[in-house]
Protein backbone atom coordinates (compact mmCIF):
# COMPACT_ATOMS: atom_id res chain seq x y z
CA UNK A 1 0.00 0.00 0.00
CA UNK A 2 1.22 3.23 -1.12
CA UNK A 3 0.89 6.23 1.82
CA UNK A 4 1.01 9.59 0.59
CA UNK A 5 1.52 12.36 2.23
CA UNK A 6 3.11 14.80 -0.44
CA UNK A 7 0.02 16.53 -2.15
CA UNK A 8 2.15 18.66 -4.48
CA UNK A 9 2.53 16.46 -7.42
CA UNK A 10 0.05 14.46 -9.10
CA UNK A 11 1.15 10.81 -7.34
CA UNK A 12 0.62 8.89 -10.57
CA UNK A 13 0.57 10.91 -13.84
CA UNK A 14 -1.55 9.11 -16.78
CA UNK A 15 -3.27 7.31 -14.40
CA UNK A 16 -6.51 8.51 -12.26
CA UNK A 17 -8.03 6.90 -8.73
CA UNK A 18 -11.42 5.74 -7.84
CA UNK A 19 -11.52 7.42 -3.95
CA UNK A 20 -13.66 7.72 -0.37
CA UNK A 21 -12.70 10.70 1.72
CA UNK A 22 -13.20 10.34 5.45
CA UNK A 23 -11.94 10.05 9.04
CA UNK A 24 -11.90 6.47 9.05
CA UNK A 25 -11.44 5.96 12.74
CA UNK A 26 -11.72 2.20 13.58
CA UNK A 27 -11.56 1.10 10.22
CA UNK A 28 -14.96 -0.58 11.23
CA UNK A 29 -17.39 -3.42 9.22
CA UNK A 30 -18.91 0.01 7.44
CA UNK A 31 -15.41 1.42 6.09
CA UNK A 32 -14.57 -2.17 5.27
CA UNK A 33 -17.98 -2.33 3.14
CA UNK A 34 -16.63 1.10 1.50
CA UNK A 35 -13.33 0.50 0.43
CA UNK A 36 -14.63 -2.75 -1.62
CA UNK A 37 -17.15 -0.69 -3.35
CA UNK A 38 -14.15 1.59 -4.34
CA UNK A 39 -11.89 -1.29 -4.85
CA UNK A 40 -14.13 -2.62 -7.22
CA UNK A 41 -15.36 0.49 -8.67
CA UNK A 42 -11.29 1.12 -9.45
CA UNK A 43 -11.56 -2.20 -11.13
CA UNK A 44 -13.95 -1.51 -13.27
CA UNK A 45 -12.10 1.47 -14.50
CA UNK A 46 -8.89 0.56 -14.28
CA UNK A 47 -7.73 3.13 -11.79
CA UNK A 48 -5.83 3.18 -8.19
CA UNK A 49 -8.36 2.63 -5.38
CA UNK A 50 -7.87 5.28 -3.07
CA UNK A 51 -8.96 6.47 0.56
CA UNK A 52 -8.11 9.97 1.86
CA UNK A 53 -8.09 10.55 5.63
CA UNK A 54 -6.48 13.22 7.65
CA UNK A 55 -3.17 12.47 10.48
CA UNK A 56 -5.92 13.81 13.53
CA UNK A 57 -9.78 13.72 13.41
CA UNK A 58 -10.44 17.09 12.39
CA UNK A 59 -13.29 17.84 14.90
CA UNK A 60 -9.95 18.12 17.01
CA UNK A 61 -9.03 21.13 15.23
CA UNK A 62 -12.11 22.85 14.29
CA UNK A 63 -14.23 22.23 17.25
CA UNK A 64 -11.71 20.52 20.28
CA UNK A 65 -13.96 20.86 22.93
CA UNK A 66 -16.54 18.42 21.67
CA UNK A 67 -14.43 15.96 19.55
CA UNK A 68 -15.05 12.27 19.92
CA UNK A 69 -12.54 10.13 21.40
CA UNK A 70 -10.10 8.23 19.13
CA UNK A 71 -10.90 4.50 18.53
CA UNK A 72 -7.81 4.09 16.65
CA UNK A 73 -4.39 6.26 16.01
CA UNK A 74 -2.74 7.04 12.79
CA UNK A 75 -0.32 4.19 13.06
CA UNK A 76 -3.31 1.71 13.95
CA UNK A 77 -5.50 3.09 11.22
CA UNK A 78 -2.65 3.01 8.26
CA UNK A 79 -2.13 -0.99 9.49
CA UNK A 80 -5.91 -1.73 9.42
CA UNK A 81 -6.23 -0.08 6.01
CA UNK A 82 -3.62 -2.22 4.16
CA UNK A 83 -4.94 -4.98 5.35
CA UNK A 84 -8.11 -3.90 3.62
CA UNK A 85 -6.03 -4.16 -0.20
CA UNK A 86 -6.04 -0.68 -0.77
CA UNK A 87 -3.69 0.96 -3.26
CA UNK A 88 -2.80 4.08 -1.82
CA UNK A 89 -3.81 6.00 1.35
CA UNK A 90 -3.46 9.67 1.16
CA UNK A 91 -2.69 11.19 4.72
CA UNK A 92 -3.96 14.82 4.64
CA UNK A 93 -2.48 16.86 7.30
CA UNK A 94 -5.20 18.66 9.30
CA UNK A 95 -4.23 22.03 10.92
CA UNK A 96 -5.77 25.20 11.10
CA UNK A 97 -4.98 25.87 7.66
CA UNK A 98 -6.31 22.71 6.42
CA UNK A 99 -9.65 23.90 8.54
CA UNK A 100 -9.81 27.29 6.20
CA UNK A 101 -9.43 25.84 2.77
CA UNK A 102 -11.96 26.40 0.54
CA UNK A 103 -14.31 23.34 -1.01
CA UNK A 104 -13.36 24.28 -4.12
CA UNK A 105 -9.72 24.50 -3.45
CA UNK A 106 -9.76 21.03 -1.64
CA UNK A 107 -11.29 19.59 -4.76
CA UNK A 108 -9.01 20.85 -7.07
CA UNK A 109 -5.68 20.49 -4.85
CA UNK A 110 -6.19 16.95 -3.92
CA UNK A 111 -8.98 15.31 -6.11
CA UNK A 112 -7.80 17.08 -9.48
CA UNK A 113 -4.36 17.79 -9.26
CA UNK A 114 -2.51 15.43 -6.94
CA UNK A 115 -5.02 12.43 -7.43
CA UNK A 116 -6.37 12.58 -10.89
CA UNK A 117 -10.21 11.64 -9.49
CA UNK A 118 -12.00 9.83 -11.78
CA UNK A 119 -15.29 8.62 -9.21
CA UNK A 120 -15.26 9.99 -5.55
CA UNK A 121 -17.76 7.69 -3.26
CA UNK A 122 -19.30 9.50 -0.33
CA UNK A 123 -22.06 9.69 1.98
CA UNK A 124 -25.53 11.72 1.31
CA UNK A 125 -24.47 13.93 4.07
CA UNK A 126 -21.26 14.51 3.16
CA UNK A 127 -19.95 17.85 3.55
CA UNK A 128 -15.95 18.97 3.85
CA UNK A 129 -13.95 22.19 3.18
CA UNK A 130 -13.98 25.66 5.34
CA UNK A 131 -17.54 25.84 7.54
CA UNK A 132 -18.49 22.18 5.93
CA UNK A 133 -19.54 24.35 3.12
CA UNK A 134 -19.29 21.66 0.22
CA UNK A 135 -21.67 19.04 -0.15
CA UNK A 136 -22.64 16.67 -2.83
CA UNK A 137 -24.36 19.74 -4.69
CA UNK A 138 -20.81 21.39 -5.55
CA UNK A 139 -19.04 17.94 -5.63
CA UNK A 140 -21.69 17.27 -8.83
CA UNK A 141 -20.58 20.68 -9.80
CA UNK A 142 -16.76 20.08 -10.37
CA UNK A 143 -16.75 16.95 -11.09
CA UNK A 144 -18.22 17.71 -14.41
CA UNK A 145 -15.79 20.42 -14.64
CA UNK A 146 -12.94 17.99 -14.12
CA UNK A 147 -13.86 15.40 -15.30
CA UNK A 148 -14.63 13.02 -11.99
CA UNK A 149 -18.20 11.41 -11.10
CA UNK A 150 -19.52 11.31 -7.55
CA UNK A 151 -21.42 7.74 -6.04
CA UNK A 152 -23.27 6.99 -3.22
CA UNK A 153 -21.56 4.74 -1.00
CA UNK A 154 -23.14 1.86 0.34
CA UNK A 155 -24.05 1.89 4.17
CA UNK A 156 -24.24 -1.51 6.72
CA UNK A 157 -26.61 -1.33 8.67
CA UNK A 158 -26.71 -3.09 12.10
CA UNK A 159 -27.76 -6.88 12.24
CA UNK A 160 -28.29 -6.75 16.20
CA UNK A 161 -32.10 -5.31 15.86
CA UNK A 162 -30.56 -1.78 16.00
CA UNK A 163 -32.11 0.55 13.26
CA UNK A 164 -29.19 2.56 12.59
CA UNK A 165 -26.28 2.19 10.08
CA UNK A 166 -22.53 0.62 11.80
CA UNK A 167 -20.48 3.60 12.82
CA UNK A 168 -17.46 5.23 14.92
CA UNK A 169 -20.20 6.85 16.88
CA UNK A 170 -22.36 3.56 17.54
CA UNK A 171 -19.16 1.76 18.56
CA UNK A 172 -17.85 4.42 21.05
CA UNK A 173 -21.54 4.30 22.54
CA UNK A 174 -20.88 0.24 22.81
CA UNK A 175 -17.54 1.03 24.68
CA UNK A 176 -19.01 4.01 27.25
CA UNK A 177 -21.74 1.45 28.37
CA UNK A 178 -19.00 -1.80 28.68
CA UNK A 179 -20.69 -3.48 26.01
CA UNK A 180 -17.41 -4.75 24.71
CA UNK A 181 -18.94 -7.85 22.49
CA UNK A 182 -21.24 -5.00 20.74
CA UNK A 183 -18.23 -3.16 20.32
CA UNK A 184 -16.52 -6.32 18.30
CA UNK A 185 -18.92 -7.06 16.14
CA UNK A 186 -19.95 -3.59 14.86
CA UNK A 187 -15.70 -3.31 14.04
CA UNK A 188 -15.79 -6.80 12.42
CA UNK A 189 -12.45 -7.60 15.29
CA UNK A 190 -11.14 -7.16 18.92
CA UNK A 191 -11.17 -3.89 20.12
CA UNK A 192 -7.42 -2.61 20.71
CA UNK A 193 -5.70 -0.04 22.54
CA UNK A 194 -2.11 0.85 22.79
CA UNK A 195 0.06 2.46 25.35
CA UNK A 196 3.59 2.73 26.72
CA UNK A 197 4.56 1.01 30.10
CA UNK A 198 4.74 3.38 32.93
CA UNK A 199 5.88 3.44 36.57
CA UNK A 200 2.97 3.37 39.19
CA UNK A 201 2.39 3.06 42.58
CA UNK A 202 3.64 -0.73 42.36
CA UNK A 203 0.76 -1.19 44.99
CA UNK A 204 0.49 -4.41 42.71
CA UNK A 205 3.18 -5.80 43.46
CA UNK A 206 2.43 -5.55 47.76
CA UNK A 207 -0.42 -7.40 47.49
CA UNK A 208 0.83 -10.20 45.08
CA UNK A 209 -0.72 -9.33 41.71
CA UNK A 210 2.06 -6.94 39.78
CA UNK A 211 0.42 -4.92 36.84
CA UNK A 212 1.82 -2.96 34.43
CA UNK A 213 0.23 0.47 34.06
CA UNK A 214 -0.08 1.19 30.29
CA UNK A 215 -0.17 4.70 29.39
CA UNK A 216 -2.95 5.56 27.01
CA UNK A 217 -3.36 8.77 25.21
CA UNK A 218 -6.55 10.60 26.73
CA UNK A 219 -7.61 11.28 22.87
CA UNK A 220 -8.17 7.58 22.23
CA UNK A 221 -11.52 5.54 23.63
CA UNK A 222 -11.18 3.85 26.51
CA UNK A 223 -13.70 1.29 27.71
CA UNK A 224 -16.14 1.62 30.66
CA UNK A 225 -14.27 1.57 33.92
CA UNK A 226 -14.36 -2.24 34.80
CA UNK A 227 -12.42 -5.61 34.77
CA UNK A 228 -11.63 -7.52 31.63
CA UNK A 229 -10.21 -10.25 29.47
CA UNK A 230 -7.51 -8.85 27.17
CA UNK A 231 -4.52 -9.98 25.26
CA UNK A 232 -1.79 -8.15 26.10
CA UNK A 233 1.32 -7.73 23.22
CA UNK A 234 4.59 -6.72 23.82
CA UNK A 235 6.53 -5.10 21.01
CA UNK A 236 8.70 -7.84 19.80
CA UNK A 237 5.34 -9.58 19.25
CA UNK A 238 5.03 -12.27 22.15
CA UNK A 239 1.44 -12.44 23.68
CA UNK A 240 0.54 -13.00 27.58
CA UNK A 241 -2.99 -13.69 28.38
CA UNK A 242 -4.26 -11.20 30.89
CA UNK A 243 -6.70 -9.19 33.30
CA UNK A 244 -7.33 -5.93 32.88
CA UNK A 245 -8.67 -3.44 35.50
CA UNK A 246 -9.25 0.30 33.77
CA UNK A 247 -10.85 2.64 36.61
CA UNK A 248 -10.03 4.99 39.30
CA UNK A 249 -9.60 2.76 41.77
CA UNK A 250 -11.70 3.75 44.67
CA UNK A 251 -10.66 1.33 47.27
CA UNK A 252 -7.33 3.56 47.32
CA UNK A 253 -8.23 6.90 46.28
CA UNK A 254 -10.99 9.11 46.62
CA UNK A 255 -10.49 11.87 43.96
CA UNK A 256 -8.52 10.30 40.80
CA UNK A 257 -9.26 12.84 38.22
CA UNK A 258 -9.48 9.75 35.49
CA UNK A 259 -9.11 6.44 34.59
CA UNK A 260 -6.16 4.29 34.39
CA UNK A 261 -5.00 1.11 32.47
CA UNK A 262 -3.48 -2.07 34.47
CA UNK A 263 -2.94 -5.12 33.46
CA UNK A 264 -1.98 -7.92 34.98
CA UNK A 265 -0.10 -10.60 32.44
CA UNK A 266 -0.87 -14.35 33.28
CA UNK A 267 2.48 -16.55 33.81
CA UNK A 268 4.85 -13.59 33.37
CA UNK A 269 7.59 -12.05 35.30
CA UNK A 270 10.19 -9.87 34.01
CA UNK A 271 10.45 -5.72 33.25
CA UNK A 272 7.98 -4.10 31.19
CA UNK A 273 8.98 -0.13 31.65
CA UNK A 274 9.18 2.07 28.32
CA UNK A 275 7.61 -0.82 26.40
CA UNK A 276 4.52 -0.45 24.27
CA UNK A 277 1.84 -2.36 24.63
CA UNK A 278 -1.06 -3.55 23.00
CA UNK A 279 -4.26 -4.51 24.57
CA UNK A 280 -6.83 -6.34 22.81
CA UNK A 281 -10.01 -6.92 24.68
CA UNK A 282 -11.80 -10.27 24.56
CA UNK A 283 -14.16 -10.10 27.33
CA UNK A 284 -16.00 -7.93 29.73
CA UNK A 285 -15.67 -9.34 33.45
CA UNK A 286 -17.45 -6.92 36.22
CA UNK A 287 -17.58 -3.25 36.46
CA UNK A 288 -15.10 -0.97 39.29
CA UNK A 289 -16.34 -0.97 43.09
CA UNK A 290 -14.80 -0.34 45.99
CA UNK A 291 -13.32 -2.93 48.68
CA UNK A 292 -13.60 -2.65 52.25
CA UNK A 293 -10.18 -3.95 52.96
CA UNK A 294 -7.01 -4.99 50.84
CA UNK A 295 -8.22 -8.81 51.87
CA UNK A 296 -11.41 -8.72 50.03
CA UNK A 297 -9.92 -7.24 47.38
CA UNK A 298 -7.27 -9.42 46.85
CA UNK A 299 -10.02 -12.36 46.73
CA UNK A 300 -11.68 -10.54 44.15
CA UNK A 301 -8.66 -10.27 42.14
CA UNK A 302 -8.48 -14.15 42.43
CA UNK A 303 -11.93 -14.40 40.76
CA UNK A 304 -11.47 -11.79 38.39
CA UNK A 305 -7.95 -14.18 37.11
CA UNK A 306 -10.14 -16.57 36.99
CA UNK A 307 -12.64 -15.91 35.16
CA UNK A 308 -10.32 -14.22 32.59
CA UNK A 309 -8.64 -17.30 32.35
CA UNK A 310 -11.94 -19.30 31.58
CA UNK A 311 -13.01 -16.50 28.72
CA UNK A 312 -9.41 -16.70 27.21
CA UNK A 313 -9.05 -20.44 26.94
CA UNK A 314 -9.38 -20.65 23.39
CA UNK A 315 -6.44 -18.24 22.48
CA UNK A 316 -2.84 -19.70 22.39
CA UNK A 317 -0.47 -16.58 22.86
CA UNK A 318 2.55 -16.22 20.20
CA UNK A 319 5.65 -16.86 21.72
Amino acid sequence: MQVITDLTVCAWPGERSVLTIGAYDGVHLGHLAVIEQVKSRAAELHAKSVVVTFDRHPASVVRPESAPLLLSNLDQRLELLEATGIDAVVVVSFDDAQAHETPVDFVRRVLVDALAAKAVIVGSDFHFGYMRQGNLTLLHEMGLRHDFVSEPLVLVPRQDGIDEPISSTAIRRALAGGEIETAHRLLGRLYELRGVVVTGDKRGRTIGFPTANVEVPRSMCMPADGVYAAIYTRADGTEYRSAVNIGRRPTFYTNADHSLLEAYLFDFDGDLYGEVASLKFVAFLRSERQFDGIDSLRAQLDIDIEHARKALVTHQPKR
